[in-house]
């Protein structure tokens, strides 16, 4: 997303550096990985450094924000969610899955694609094009990430909005008032329905675990 605020700390670096390892354990050619989590759970943070860092190891990583996808536009999608009922449409039907598709097969087949890219300045809906020949990786982010089908690995962040829910207040990234709120709590119950797809996850202080 166009103009999103990234706020790096160590524990995203040290969580990077153990999935890192993993991903070069299980590495085959145009691997997707997917990062799952609710809002603030540090989704953005940590994808970016993943790919920063697989540079070291000479792979090109392209990150694309699954939340790009969404059937309906960012300035109109608190109107559609009222009018047809919060938990009625919120949660993972959400997404223009035939899209997060469509780019999954240009990678694989090294073209060019197009994609939505949201400008979060002036939440209107940009096209990005992107030419994926050279590129080894895909690491896609979003809340319902991991649910994307021929994913090869996939990481779920523990993290709630329960626990992010006044650090991304005061940041002013999520807005102070009951509707957003409903919201958070119905994608909370909605991610929790595929948290079982992870091969890694990541708790609450940031610790690295691989699924039994």
């Amino acid at each position: 997303m166009l103009e999103d605020v990234l706020l790096i700390a160590d524990k995203h670096r040290q969580a990077a550096a153990v999935i890192i390892g993993e991903i070069l354990k299980r590495r085959i050619p145009k691997m997707v990985v997917a990062i799952s989590g609710e809002s603030g759970s540090g989704k953005s943070e940590l994808t970016h450094v993943i790919a920063k860092s697989l540079r070291k190891e000479g792979i090109f990583a392209k990150p694309i924000h699954i939340d790009n996808f969404y059937n309906t536009l960012p300035l109109e999608r608190t109107e559609w969610r009222t009018k047809h009922g919060v938990e009625n449409v919120v949660g993972i039907n959400e997404y223009r899955w035939d899209k997060v598709y469509q780019v999954l097969e240009d990678f694989k087949n090294s073209k060019f694609t197009t994609m939505p890219c949201v400008d979060l300045v002036t939440e209107q809906v940009d096209e990005l094009t992107t030419n994926f020949k050279g590129i080894d990786m895909l690491i896609i982010d979003g809340i319902y990430a991991i649910n994307t089908e021929g994913v090869d690995l996939r990481v779920f962040i523990e993290l709630t909005y329960h626990e992010t829910k006044k650090a991304q207040t005061d940041r002013g990234k999520e807005p102070d008032n009951p509707f957003r709120w409903s919201v958070l709590e119905q994608e909370h119950q909605a991610v929790l329905s595929i948290k079982n797809k992870a091969d890694i996850f990541i708790d609450k202080e940031y610790q690295v675990r691989l699924a039994e």
